[in-house]
């Protein structure tokens, strides 16, 4: 008889124990390591298109109940990749952790209250006078949202008027911040820090160079913004900010794992006017069509394109008290902001990266010929090419980025151009391109050509008052030799013309292209 009875109080069911809930809703303090797209081009990045990553780490305090809790981190980044969290801190460590997806929005705020009362608030156009009744929501956010109201079956915003629904409470398990939490079982009570350290995508980072150059020419200052971008929806005010240069090995594919939760859509559509019964009820006029909406998406297209130059790149301060300090991280190259910033959402944060003042470059004028097109009076492409050393002025990691090129003339900088600049190391060759050349042009014409060879003449005019250097590139054809009246070196795997034409004068070469 006991042992049936212990059987069955062994089978009764008990009441699961209640979890106590703790809730951390922001950091005391963030730290934000910033790596770049390794796959983007040296231009600019697009805020809607982040492919870099961060490495965020959190520290928040909480305070602990004794026994088993759930914690719950608030404001995580949108993009976090919950596999790759780390929590520390906790007395009794941590039993499971969860990325809690569902956030607060319109459609999930309906979809959580569906057969539920609401209230939905009206506005006469005529008065002014507000008035507020009961409703059932009676399909989800997916269709239109029917609701049923003392009146009858409607569906929202159908009416005419103003309207809006009102909610008593927020359905559980929804959240207006993304949320990590993780299930803890502590020894007793007690105040913790804890350090919560994840990847997240949505984020990236380049440099924006601005390149002065002298009234004299001959020398010029280089300046480059650190410019970060964050995609994510969190803010991370005081952050102590970093931006890692170069490509980490890295096996996973983020985006795939980062589970980022898809936000339902509210969709509101309208039976036919005056097919439901309570549509003449109301006595409003039919509403009139909306507007396409072209303009305003056209004037903020416009507004943005023309000040991604003009905006960003082309300030460089006279002086700047605050300039990231490079460190080594590996092989790789590490930019610590000495100071605390912030890092708001959807937007960019820049801090000056290096600043060099009368660095000595060469200005060269360049062009690359193909052998099967005539070119008529060209213009050369202007090239400003330095060394990356020490005594030369710079000796320093350049990373890619942006360049804009000014020259000061009569006490106003004018543009000259601007491109791109990829990574360069210590003792490399600095080459930046600085608009085009009206004054060195190209002549390039064929004199002779059968089925053996191909002769081409090619020749370089100067209009300037000072001398010119010229530097033309010929690609090196399988099953041709190739011969010429001038001297050619090999670089890159093509060959390369130098010359320097006098002023007001020219140089002319000429290039036989033979079949093997």
């Amino acid at each position: 008889m006991r042992a049936l009875g212990a059987l069955l109080l062994a089978l009764m069911p008990f009441p699961a124990f209640a979890q106590a809930v703790v809730v951390s809703d922001a950091p005391v303090s963030t730290s934000v390591t910033v790596y770049r797209d390794g796959d983007r081009d040296e231009g600019a990045f697009n805020l809607r298109w982040l492919q870099g990553y961060a490495l965020i780490s959190e520290t928040r305090r909480i305070s602990l109940p004794a026994g088993p809790s759930v914690v719950r981190f608030e404001g995580v980044a949108d993009g976090m990749i919950a596999v790759s969290a780390v929590v520390s801190g906790l007395p009794g460590g941590v039993d499971e952790k969860n990325r809690d997806a569902r956030l607060l929005s319109p459609a999930s705020l309906l979809d959580g209250t569906l057969g539920n009362r609401v209230h939905i608030r009206r506005t006469s156009r005529q008065t002014g006078k507000v008035t507020e009744v009961d409703a059932i929501i009676r399909s989800g956010p997916d269709n239109a949202v029917v609701l049923e109201t003392p009146d009858g079956i409607e569906a929202l915003q159908c009416s005419g008027l103003p309207e809006t629904l009102v909610y008593d409470e927020v359905p559980e398990g929804l959240s207006a911040k993304p949320t990590f939490s993780v299930h803890t079982n502590t020894p007793a009570a007690t105040e913790a820090e804890v350090t919560l350290t994840y990847l997240a995508t949505g984020f990236d980072w380049g440099a924006s160079y601005v390149a002065k150059v002298a009234e004299d020419g001959k020398t010029l200052d280089l300046f480059a913004w650190l410019t970060v971008a964050n995609g994510n929806g969190a803010t991370y005010a005081q952050t102590q900010l970093l931006a890692v240069a170069g490509k980490p090995s890295r096996e996973s594919d983020f985006r795939e794992i980062a589970g980022k939760y898809e936000s339902p859509r509210l969709n509101l559509q309208c039976w036919p006017m005056d097919s439901t019964s309570t549509y003449p009820a109301w006595g409003v006029d039919r509403p009139a069509p909306p507007p396409a909406p072209m303009m305003a998406d056209a004037a903020e297209s416009i507004v943005v394109t023309a000040m991604k130059r003009s905006g960003a790149m082309m300030e460089a301060p006279m002086s700047v008290a605050v300039v990231a300090k490079q460190e080594e991280l590996g092989d790789l190259k590490l930019y610590r902001v000495p100071v605390r910033v912030d890092v708001v959402p959807n937007a960019q944060k820049q801090v000056a990266l290096l600043q060099k003042q009368s660095v000595p470059f060469k200005r060269l004028y360049t062009a690359t010929l193909s052998p099967w097109s005539a070119e008529d009076n060209i213009p050369t492409d202007i090239l400003l090419r330095m060394q990356n050393k020490k005594a030369e002025g710079l000796g320093l990691p350049l990373p890619s980025g942006g360049v804009v090129v000014m020259q000061r003339q009569y006490g106003e900088d004018m543009l000259l151009g601007d491109g791109d600049m990829a990574d360069k190391t210590i003792g490399e060759e600095v080459e930046i391109r600085a608009g085009s050349s009206d004054q060195v042009r190209i002549q390039q014409t064929v004199i002779a050509n059968d089925r053996k060879k191909r002769t081409i003449r090619i020749i370089v005019t100067n209009a300037l008052d000072a001398r010119a250097p010229v530097e033309i590139m010929l690609p090196r054809l399988n099953g041709f030799d190739m011969g010429s009246d001038a001297k050619l070196k090999k670089k890159d795997g093509q060959w390369l013309w130098e010359t320097t034409v006098p002023a007001n004068g020219q140089r002319v070469m000429k290039v036989n292209y033979s079949r093997q």
